[in-house]
């Protein structure tokens, strides 16, 4: 399988396929980069490079004790960047994925980027505290650690139901899908599964906002259950200058799948543009 070294001496799987102008594909919680199930056969299909790696400690990639947090993922970025040589890029960022652009642009500037998206994304700040009042309570992200630490297959089964918006009498994914979603997320560490609650929790993007300089993309579900739309998709569009903002109406978190055609869709007009 390839492998890229991070600076740590960490081993970062990834696929790369097709060619044509490069689009790196960055992977949401708990997931690997075999969540762009959907998205990544299209867009080569379509004519881009796809490169979707997987987070360090999560799927095929090394899982080493330490570095669970944004600067060290952003760190990883710029070594999958620089491995392969990627220029004029479009990064796609998925959930806390979408903390990964924003804080690779702020730390490693965007000489390499042409396009940024972020997709149901945890910038600019999720938690809550005195000067973001309007914030996600910490009680939330202190309850999925411990719920982690104490049945990790218990607790990723009934984080999928509100992953996918699933309720009593609907279900907008299958339930095969939403099982094998959990079975890509029992493959992570359960150290850097419960590290990177504390990253996307409380890591404070608002500065890294002002990095994005290139056209950006947010798109976001209106009733995102996870990723609150209105302190996520809503305030990340207006934090970064001429954004544009894709509200999907009615749409969960995880819209790679749940709306996995639109999304293509709305990727490839974008990257096209």
């Amino acid at each position: 399988m390839p492998y890229i070294e991070a600076q740590d001496g960490t081993r970062l799987f990834y696929k790369d396929w097709g060619s044509g102008r490069p689009v790196v594909l960055i992977h949401g919680w708990p997931l690997d980069a075999d969540m762009w199930e959907y998205q990544q056969p299209a867009l080569t299909e379509a004519g881009f490079r796809t490169i979707a790696y997987d987070r360090r400690g999560f799927g095929r990639s090394d899982q080493p004790w330490a570095g669970y947090d944004y600067d060290t993922f952003a760190d990883d970025l710029k070594a999958v960047l620089d491995a392969l040589d990627l220029q004029d890029v479009a990064l796609v960022g998925f959930s806390m994925g979408g903390g990964e652009v924003a804080r690779y642009l702020s730390r490693h500037g965007s000489a390499r980027v042409s396009k940024a998206v972020l997709v149901s994304a945890v910038t600019p700040m999720l938690v809550k505290n005195a000067d973001h009042p309007e914030g996600v309570d910490e009680s939330v992200f202190t309850g999925m650690i411990d719920g982690l630490r104490a049945d990790r297959p218990h607790f990723l089964a009934q984080f999928a139901k509100t992953f996918f918006g699933a309720g009593v009498f609907s279900a907008p994914s299958s339930t095969e899908l939403m099982a094998w979603t959990g079975e890509v997320a029992m493959l992570a560490s359960p150290k850097a599964t419960v590290d990177c609650v504390r990253a996307f929790g409380w890591t404070d993007f608002r500065g890294d906002m002002a990095a994005f300089r290139v056209p950006t993309l947010v798109i976001h579900g209106d009733d995102d259950q996870t990723v609150p739309f209105a302190v996520s998709g809503k305030a990340a569009a207006a934090a970064i200058p001429g954004a544009q903002l894709a509200v999907y109406e009615g749409a969960p978190h995880a819209v790679p799948f749940t709306h996995a055609e639109r999304l293509t869709d709305d990727l490839l007009a974008f990257l096209r543009s």
